[in-house]
């Protein structure tokens, strides 16, 4: 199981050694690495000077400031067609690495119009959809929830809720956001609370699921922790530990 991927093909394609399947709960893509601001697409594009500008202003909560410096270095370019050239790049050697079996969900910084092209035979993806797996019924739910952010994959929360009630009763409930409890949002060292979703939290309180899995928070105040019978558990960012969390039943 592994999530917030954010680039790191060379550990995803070992994440599924061993086991029956690979579960990939999203954000394939590396925008802007915070940690690094050398890689990603906006340095490769703009250098790691105007990406650390752009990371001070973002952690500093200044998003209009953050959207006119940037708008300002995307002047004169297509912003739309270099950005989905850098995509498909990524998105061509990420998803060349998954193994076989594959079950995956959609991130909020993915682009869901372009997973088609890339996913193979043996990667199935799902979005507010159910599969069973090892006789097993897993509902999975892609995407993030309106932020100032402004990632690709944002959506409304009524959609967003739409997509869990159709999910029904599931032994796992995946998701790339976490469910709103303040202890799985808080991230510690961007020291803000990230979206979590009230539906996903209703459907664990109404539905008991034996799992609720997750990403999304990098750097979470709580890894995991009960809501009922329900152990909730961030998976971990794949991106900085290359780690792959294993699902014991």
């Amino acid at each position: 199981m592994v999530s917030d991927v954010h680039g790191n093909a060379r550990d995803l394609a070992r994440a599924g050694d061993g086991a029956d399947a690979l579960i990939c709960l999203g954000d394939l893509v590396l925008f802007l690495d915070y940690a690094d601001h050398a890689r990603g697409i906006f340095p490769d594009l703009f250098g790691a000077e105007n990406a650390g500008r752009l990371v001070e202003l973002r952690t500093a909560r200044r998003f209009e400031e953050a959207r006119a410096f940037a708008r300002g270095l995307w002047a004169g370019m297509d912003r739309a067609t270099a950005i989905e050239q850098a995509v498909r790049k990524q998105y061509a050697e990420l998803f060349a690495a998954f193994p076989t079996p594959t079950y995956a969900t959609y991130g909020n910084v993915d682009i869901p119009a372009l997973w088609p092209e890339f996913a193979r035979p043996g990667t199935t993806v799902l979005d507010g959809e159910r599969v069973e797996i090892g006789g097993r019924v897993f509902g999975f739910v892609g995407g993030g929830l309106r932020t100032p952010m402004r990632t690709p994959y944002e959506i409304d929360d009524d959609v967003y809720a739409a997509k869990v009630e159709a999910l029904g009763e599931v032994d796992v409930l995946c998701s790339h956001i976490p469910p709103d409890l303040p202890e799985l949002c808080y991230d510690t060292v961007a020291r803000r609370f990230e979206r979590g979703s009230s539906a996903l939290l209703e459907a664990i309180r109404a539905t008991r699921p034996r799992y609720a899995l997750f990403g999304h928070v990098h750097q979470p105040l709580a890894r995991r922790m009960r809501v009922g019978v329900t152990e909730c558990v961030n998976v971990g960012h794949f991106a900085s530990t290359g780690t792959p969390w294993a699902m014991e039943w």
